[in-house]
């Protein structure tokens, strides 16, 4: 493992950390305030917490890693040609690991309420929501996500600057429209993290539903990234994987593929992940 491997892994963890514990946080504290009950309004606060937490870790290590901290995110861009395929796995892995340590924070400031009213800010299918509707709704969710940053992030003629803000609020709309049928996670880290850490301490965890909140995001994900580049963007313009970066470029690495960020657009060098959610 490289050293800027080893730091872009860092910048994921950290991020996708910070992403569960402040918006599974956020859903943990909404209920312990409300003795257990969650209403819509409630739930637009959750949404705001997870929109502007998104749009902070995507300002914070986006030039570092791409912040995708998403493991949906991370296979969309590699199945649309903007991320190598064999950093898939580690960044998937990073990104399962902040999101457990960040349910673990949960955990360490709220102490049993977080697990007897919040069940750790897990998610879980809607009272009358059928695993196939939740798939639905994950996917359609996901795919607002990932068509937004291919938008703003990924295509070169974005306005830069505005990315962060502006998937952060793509996040928001998602779990205000989706949130009270599958809570809106479109990231299988968030929805993993909780899972465990809930587990671990004693909750009641809905396992059975899990494959939800990977099968959708992952649909969703890679469907949007591929309509984006079908309608919006020229085949022409996507540089292959494994095409050498143009001299002069800062950071540029000889023979070393563009990838393109996954959260963040960079003003230089839009297709590499390290230099920019």
């Amino acid at each position: 493992m490289s050293a800027s491997l080893f730091r872009r892994l860092l910048a994921e963890f950290v991020g996708t950390g910070l992403l569960v514990l402040f918006g599974a946080g956020s859903v943990v504290a909404a209920l312990d305030f409300n003795g257990g009950r969650l209403d819509y309004a409630g739930l637009g606060i959750i949404a705001l917490a997870f929109g502007l937490v998104v749009a902070l870790a995507i300002y914070a290590v986006g030039t570092t890693s791409g912040a995708h901290i998403n493991p949906a995110v991370t296979v969309a861009l590699a199945a649309a040609r903007r991320f190598r395929w064999a950093e898939v796995g580690p960044y998937i892995v990073a990104q399962l690991l902040g999101a457990v340590a960040g349910a673990l924070l949960i955990v360490a400031y709220v102490g049993a309420r977080a697990t007897d009213f919040g069940s750790v800010g897990l998610t879980a299918l809607g009272v009358g929501v059928n695993p196939l509707q939740g798939i639905v709704a994950e996917a359609l969710g996901t795919f607002l996500l990932v068509f937004t940053i291919m938008a703003v992030a990924v295509d070169e003629r974005a306005p830069a600057g505005w990315a962060g803000f502006l998937i952060g609020l793509a996040v928001a709309v998602e779990i205000m429209l989706i949130g009270p049928f599958t809570g809106g996670s479109v990231n299988p880290a968030r929805s993993f993290g909780p899972y465990l850490v809930n587990q671990l301490f004693g909750g009641s965890t809905p396992w059975a539903e899990f494959y939800v909140y990977i099968v959708g995001p992952l649909v969703g994900g890679v469907a949007g990234a591929l309509c984006y580049d079908a309608v919006a963007r020229p085949s022409a313009a996507v540089p292959p994987v494994g095409a050498p970066v143009e001299a002069g470029m800062p950071g540029a690495e000889p023979g070393r593929a563009p990838e393109v960020p996954a959260q963040s657009r960079r003003e230089a060098e839009p297709s590499r992940t390290e230099t920019k959610t």
